[in-house]
């Protein structure tokens, strides 16, 4: 009689409640703490529904340190003063690729100045603005003569052309340097420079006996990468190296002619990465609080 006692409470408690049914019974999640699903991951595969929070990122002390900043360059606080300079010019006289050209006499000159400044925030890091002026030329004077040979019936005159254009610029400019070696003498950055400049132009020719000319209003605002070297030749003084890798650029012209009526208009974008050898600049760069020297 007592044994049947036992079975019936058994039963009881495992009836469910009236009104109740398994399914609503509350729920309560399952955490699993970091520290057991980093033993479980190098040997147990873990299902999703294990893990009840999300993780988009890997933990700070699991990434991968590069140590691109462990050699220092430049220092926080630091404040640069430079220039940076270019001058080319191309004449008939120092080629012999066109050969097929004969009395050819042109010439052409092109000069950059751009005075700059900026501070390093952080470490090998600068953030600065740069002023510019630009002036290029060219000239082919009139009787220049396009023959073929003898054997070709085939020649061409070519009359009086001349360009010669002035402009101004401002920008701001980011660089970021990289140490090559333990003293930090040499290095490498990248320059991201964002610009608008302004100027006019002439173009003159020869046309019916008579020199006329066409004036330009140029407008042009471009975002540009510029990469390059330095090194230090004295202890606060840089020399440096660059050169124009390309960009995104918005260009508009309007052409007037000799009494200043506006006879045209230009307006173009485009996006191009190549190497721009008019775009190669010799720097001198003074760097002004070095706290590394105190």
């Amino acid at each position: 009689m007592k044994q049947i006692f036992h079975i019936l409470a058994a039963l009881c408690i495992a009836l469910p409640v009236p009104g109740q049914s398994r399914a609503e019974a509350p729920y309560t999640p399952v955490e699993t703490p970091a520290a057991d699903i980093d033993s479980l991951s190098a040997g147990t595969r873990i299902t999703p529904s294990a893990i009840t929070s999300k993780q988009h990122f890997l933990p700070t002390r699991r990434r991968i340190d590069r140590e691109i900043d462990k050699i220092k360059f430049a220092y926080k606080g630091e404040v640069i003063m430079g220039l940076t300079a270019s001058y080319g010019t191309l004449s008939s006289d120092d080629t012999d690729v066109l050969l097929i050209l004969d009395n050819i006499n042109a010439d052409g000159t092109m000069t950059t100045i751009k005075p700059f400044v900026g501070y390093f925030y952080r470490d090998n890091r600068c953030l600065g603005a740069r002023f510019g002026y630009n002036y290029m030329s060219g000239t082919l004077d009139k009787g220049a003569l396009f023959d073929l040979g003898e054997n070709n019936d085939v020649s061409l005159n070519i009359p009086y052309l001349d360009f010669n254009s002035n402009n101004f610029s401002f920008g701001i400019f980011h660089r970021s340097y990289a140490g090559l070696d333990p003293k930090g003498r040499f290095g490498l950055f990248a320059e991201v420079e964002l610009s608008v400049s302004t100027g006019t132009s002439r173009f003159s020719y020869e046309s019916e006996g008579k020199i006329k000319q066409t004036d330009s209003d140029n407008t042009q605002l471009k975002l540009a990468f510029n990469p390059g070297a330095a090194v230090y030749i004295f202890p606060n003084v840089c020399a440096t190296l660059s050169f124009g890798l390309g960009g995104i650029q918005y260009t508009s012209v309007n052409q007037k002619d000799e009494q200043g009526n506006k006879i045209g208009s230009r307006e173009a974008s485009n996006m191009k990465f190549k190497l721009n050898i008019l775009a190669i600049n010799i720097g001198m760069t003074i760097h002004m609080w070095d706290k590394k020297k105190r």
